[in-house]
């Protein structure tokens, strides 16, 4: 790469001092045409062939691709930009040759060097391969975004049309405000005076209701996209497996549904606009100042390339730091959540100054990741405030020689400048859009991961026979957690059955697979190995929602959600009577307390049931399921926070009408009315047999019964 850059270095001096050569001859000859067009060809071709033999001498006569095209470069900006100027030129005005200026023949060199540059080190050449991947990986995204505007196509297209014609209105603004400032000198009719002015002011009035019939359709438009896709985001995120939500953290989830799905759909929708908006009126604007003044046109376009390369080098800078943002913020309200939602907890083992160390410690990381953005963009800005006034005052200066020689008006300058700034600024504003745009491409591949991600389970059948009997059988089931650091099987070969009409008791201690059993049971999780019938089907066999009706589940910790009693009650139901829900209250004996509340059913038990005791909460979840009329029902500790009363009546009303009853606990009593005991161990039944069976077998149920037990 040195060799490169040193080459580059003399061909520029090389190519400098032929072209002062050039100048030289034209000013001692007095020549202005030198040729004309011929001449300036030729002249390019005699300096390729130099250049060229200079690069092999440096190379060896191996010269590197770069190199090649940096000679042509230099050699075919002089005639092409002549044959230019023969093209635009009015039929009239005759060709005089190249310029003698020797400004303009350098102007040429630094113009040549400078895009050069632009395109080997910002566009194409030494690009990175990660930068590439980036790029490659961008355009099928942001393609598949675009796709999702699908249904609101009549409004974007009524969108864009209204943006053209806003813009149409707003590039010739400061031509007809320079046409009034030269009518303001000369002696014209006031007529004349009158229909300038009556064309400023339509042109706008039609820039402002354009511009504003335009920003309400996206803004529209952006409201209807964020809404499907966060129903589709959640719609998707409610599919998946629980393991899924076990590596996922809730905070990081939301924030996934919430702000990068409005920040995905606002970057791509807003950027689009400020695209075909920036270049439209762009190209209106180079084509209005090209017709002012060529010589002040090629200056302005000169800090293009400047601020392309400052806009490339601090887009990279600004993904990298966005990305880390956003994981801070995520992390912040994760952490945030889990602490307020467990702040019993907290509060049992005083640890409120380690909650908010952690919390300082995670708002530190985020604010230095936001103090290195905000030096990053102070020094951008300076840089760019520095390269736009220099390109200002060169400006300035060529103006002036303009306004001397009679080639610019003071009114076509002053449409210049008021084309000038809007010009930098919408090739700012391109830059920039492109740059955010692939700012967000991390954003945007995250959220499709999320949408095209398949669930890890079983597809469920279609099976909902209109009688099931409940038979549950376990095959040699054999289950390992996903999220477990170790290959250690929660259940080894478990085989069991559930008969219809019988209390079957899951006993054991801790760690021995019991709450395994329930899970899989509930098929938030699938085995490995072996298979669960019901009824001789596979569970996956059957329609969910059927199966989630029949075979209803009570835990010890049962989680009720914002809303009334009776809301919480009817959760997932359809259209279920007020009759119905009482019917299952009166089961449980839970229409006692019920109906001292001031509005009964329709009370409010706040945010997950904060406004019931422990009792009262595990009553309602006994009723939640007792409405479903389920087959199989699964009592994971259900009864362990209930008063004697409301035990028996549970266990009473569970047992009637044939139904399925598994029972997960660590009661005596309870265990003892179970007319089949399985004891489990290490993931694998040990002893199975009714209470007395087991007593008399004095193996490990009877062993263990104190400590189990008591």
């Amino acid at each position: 790469m040195n060799q490169v850059s040193a080459c580059g270095l003399f061909l520029i001096l090389l190519d400098a001092v032929l072209c002062l050569a050039l100048w030289a001859g034209l000013v001692l000859l007095k020549c202005s045409s030198c040729g004309g067009l011929a001449g300036v060809w030729a002249f390019a071709a005699a300096k390729w062939v130099i250049l060229h033999v200079f690069t092999s001498v440096l190379t060896d006569g191996k010269p590197q691709a770069v190199l090649r095209r940096f000679v042509a470069l230099l050699c075919l900006l002089s005639p092409v930009f002549e044959s230019g100027r023969i093209f635009m030129a009015p039929p009239s005005e005759a060709y005089t040759g190249p310029s003698p200026n020797l400004s303009m023949l350098l102007l040429g060199l630094m113009s040549s060097s400078l895009a050069c540059v632009v395109w080997e080190k910002g566009l194409c050449g030494d690009s990175t391969k990660k930068k590439d991947n980036t790029k490659q990986e961008a355009w099928p995204l942001l393609v598949r975004m675009l796709k999702y505007f699908k249904p609101d196509t009549l409004y974007l297209i009524a969108a864009f049309g209204f943006l053209i014609l806003g813009v149409i209105c707003d590039t010739y603004i400061p031509l007809y405000q320079g046409y009034v400032i030269d009518m303001l000198r000369g002696e014209l009719l006031q007529t004349s005076f009158c229909y300038a002015v009556g064309q400023l002011a339509l042109v706008s009035l039609g820039s402002a209701l354009f511009s504003s019939f335009r920003g309400g359709l996206f803004m529209y438009t952006l409201t209807r996209l964020n809404k499907r896709l966060k129903h589709l985001l959640f719609h998707t995120l409610l599919q998946q497996e629980v393991h899924f939500f076990e590596e996922n953290k809730p905070g990081r989830l939301s924030s996934r549904l919430h702000s990068d799905v409005d920040r995905m759909g606002r970057t791509v929708a807003m950027n689009a606009n400020v695209l075909v908006r920036s270049t439209v009126k762009t190209c209106l604007m180079l084509r209005v100042m090209l017709g002012l003044s060529w010589e002040l046109t090629v200056l302005t376009c000169i800090e293009m390339p400047l601020l392309a390369i400052l806009q490339n080098k601090y887009s990279t800078l600004s993904k990298e730091l966005k990305d880390q943002m956003q994981d801070c913020h995520a992390q912040n309200k994760d952490l945030a959540t889990q602490t307020l939602s467990g702040i019993h907890t907290v509060r049992s083992f005083k640890g409120e100054k380690d909650e908010l160390r952690r919390f300082k410690e995670s708002l530190d990381r985020m604010c230095a990741v936001q103090r290195r953005s905000s030096i990053y963009s102070a020094v951008f800005c300076l840089i760019r405030r520095l390269v736009t006034v220099g390109i200002k005052i060169l400006m300035l200066v060529q103006a002036r020689g303009l306004i001397s020689s009679g080639h610019l008006s003071i009114g076509s300058l002053v449409s210049f400048l008021l084309y000038q700034k809007p010009m930098s600024n919408n090739l700012k504003e391109l830059m920039y859009c492109c740059g955010d745009t692939m700012s967000t491409v991390g954003v945007i591949s995250k959220v499709f991961s999320y949408l095209d991600r398949t669930p890890k389970c079983k597809m469920a059948g279609e099976l909902a026979p209109e009688k099931l009997e409940g038979r549950i059988v376990f095959q040699n089931v054999t289950f390992t957690y996903p999220s477990s650091s170790e290959e250690k099987p929660a259940l080894k070969s478990v085989s069991i059955e559930l008969r219809p009409g019988q209390m079957t008791a899951l006993v054991g201690p801790s760690g021995s697979g019991k709450t395994s059993c329930v899970s899989l049971l509930k098929r938030l999780y699938e085995p490995q190995g072996g298979q669960i019938l019901l009824d001789g089907e596979p569970l996956h066999h059957y329609e969910p929602k059927y199966l989630h009706q029949k075979m209803a589940l009570v835990s010890q910790n049962p989680v009720l959600f914002s809303g009334s009693l009776k809301y919480n009650i009817a959760y997932g139901l359809k259209d279920c009577p007020i009759e119905k829900v009482k019917e299952a209250a009166k089961k449980a004996n839970a229409d006692n307390f019920i109906s001292k509340l001031e509005k009964e059913y329709d009370t409010d038990i706040g945010e997950c049931g904060g406004k019931l005791s422990d009792g009262q909460r595990q009553c309602i979840a006994v009723v939640r399921a007792l409405v479903r009329e389920p087959q199989v029902i699964i009592l994971d500790e259900a009864t362990s926070k209930l008063d004697v009363e409301v035990h028996h009546a549970v266990l009473q009303e569970v047992l009637a009408r044939g139904r399925t009853v598994l029972v997960v606990t660590h009661q005596l009593k309870t265990a003892e009315k179970a007319d089949h005991i399985v004891f489990m161990e290490k993931g694998a039944v040990v002893e199975e047999g009714t209470h007395q069976e087991l007593m008399a077998k004095r193996g490990s149920y009877h062993r263990l019964k104190e400590e189990l037990f008591s």
